[in-house]
């Protein structure tokens, strides 16, 4: 197994529970549609995310907002800046706004007044079908704000993560088709759940007219949230059918630790990647690994 010699963590999270509001992670006993998160309702700090990488040359991360209370949006922003001077990770960071809201100028404002390290936004589209019926997050798909939302991210160069499962990759391709310079993060590779081969082929498909309507990098990740008990032969599979979608040069991989952590160590998940990965050349490994995630996020 050939590990590459500079690895860029393209999705990943940080939480202080004493600095930032996390309703999810403050909420005991109520399971989430990727498990239990109870092991995982605790700190995690760069400090823990350089002690699980071990050897592993981690040079660079990128953090994903991860469910602040919507007024502690820019707090958690303010927080992470804090951490990257003092650490040196995050490298960047994918903030959460609401893209509806009147006030999205303001919000953005906020933030990059917040950090330079600044590349993003992560709304979240869809999780699960459950989740989504409680939430009704889906329906942002088919709402004229979030249209115009994503404009006015393109506008100021800001990216865009995007979290959401299979059904709705269809209505995400016909919205980002009309969104001039728009540049998305497709968040878990499309958070495949249905392993049949119809669910396979529908989810396929979907990447491809993604991949059709707009700039979009697709990061391997969070394949530990929907199938808890994975191999290196389920891993493989996936990564290389979400390859043959993008090509090397439109994917990047990430950790998605610490929920990822529920089911696998970090250096187990990046191992399965570095398997399934074997084959490719040195030159794509290096646009695989670090290359893609640096000119996508600018870091």
């Amino acid at each position: 197994m050939t590990i590459p010699s500079r690895i860029v963590d393209a999705h990943h999270h940080f939480w202080d529970l004493g600095a930032v509001r996390y309703p999810w992670l403050m909420e005991r006993g109520k399971k989430r549609f990727f498990g239990d998160p109870t092991p995982i309702q605790k700190n995690f700090l760069p400090a823990d995310l350089k002690d699980q990488s071990g050897a592993l040359p981690i040079q660079k991360t990128v953090h994903i907002q991860v469910g602040a209370a919507p007024d502690q949006s820019v707090a958690e922003t303010v927080w992470l800046d804090q951490q990257a001077e003092t650490t040196g990770l995050p490298a960047g960071i994918v903030a959460f706004a609401d893209l509806t809201a009147p006030d999205l100028e303001d919000q953005l404002a906020e933030h990059a007044g917040a950090s330079l390290r600044l590349r993003g936004v992560r709304q979240i589209v869809s999780r699960s079908t459950d989740e989504d019926e409680q939430t009704g997050t889906a329906n942002l798909l088919y709402d004229d704000r979030f249209l115009a939302g994503q404009g006015t991210l393109a506008q100021h160069g800001l990216t865009f993560d995007l979290q959401l499962t299979p059904p709705f990759l269809g209505a995400a391709a016909s919205l980002f088709s009309k969104v001039e310079g728009a540049r998305v993060a497709l968040c878990h590779a499309g958070s495949l759940q249905e392993y049949s081969a119809a669910g396979r082929k529908h989810w396929t498909d979907g990447l491809k007219n993604l991949r059709d309507s707009a700039d979009v990098l697709c990061k391997i990740s969070g394949f530990g949230m929907f199938q808890h008990q994975w191999t290196d032969e389920d891993v493989r599979a996936w990564v290389l059918q979400v390859i043959d979608v993008f090509s090397p040069s439109h994917v990047a991989f990430g950790s998605n630790f610490p929920v990822d952590g529920l089911y696998a160590s970090y250096e187990r998940v990046w191992s399965a990647f570095f398997k399934a990965t074997a084959d490719f050349s040195d030159e794509e490994r290096a646009m695989m690994y670090a290359g893609n995630a640096e000119a996508f996020y600018r870091i």
